[in-house]
């Protein structure tokens, strides 16, 4: 695994190293002791999957309250899709700065999301699943989220003739009504 941050600070690209031959390819999606080379001290809780039926889907932007922020590692195992981390750390010199990058099962890289980010994605092609690896555990009564669409935000998203997006994540407030 080769690790390196992204535009924004803690944001970590994570660009597994396939080794392959005529079976197909094996990749390292884990490893703690090349995380904690890089800095980063995450051990998952809990791993999840989404599975998104349409090419459009747009999830988030999620993030936990305290005290149960995480820390996520985030990556594509089948289809693509246009993944976001927000900086929505109070204090931050990124605050409000967003960051994306395409993750799908060709390229297999992961998004290292730490705490205090929120995060979304837009597929890019029908039938794509997102792996999520999370830390702590999610906690239901502390999610929160933040509108995709924010222009004080202004996520450069793929045009999309017709979104597919939850009433729930349709419905969060902007960066500016949140309370962190």
């Amino acid at each position: 695994m080769l690790i390196e941050e992204h535009v924004l600070a803690g944001l970590f690209v994570i660009r597994p190293e396939r080794k392959r031959d005529a079976r197909g390819f094996f990749l390292r999606t884990y490893c703690r002791k090349t995380l904690l080379s890089a800095g980063i001290d995450f051990v998952p809780a809990q791993s999840s999957q989404s599975h998104n039926h349409r090419e459009a889907t747009l999830r988030g932007l999620h993030f936990q309250r305290p005290p149960h922020m995480e820390d996520k590692i985030v990556r594509c195992v089948r289809g693509a899709m246009f993944d976001v981390a927000v900086d929505i750390r109070p204090g931050s010199a990124d605050f409000g700065r967003w960051a994306g990058l395409e993750l799908s099962e060709e390229n297999g890289i992961g998004l290292f999301i730490p705490k205090g980010f929120a995060h979304g994605f837009q597929t890019l092609r029908a039938d794509t699943v997102v792996q999520y690896d999370i830390a702590p555990a999610y906690v239901a009564s502390h999610a929160a989220g933040v509108r995709w669409d924010d222009p004080q935000i202004g996520i450069a998203w793929p045009q999309a003739d017709e979104r597919v997006i939850s009433k729930r994540d349709a419905a969060l407030p902007r960066l500016a009504d949140l309370s962190l």
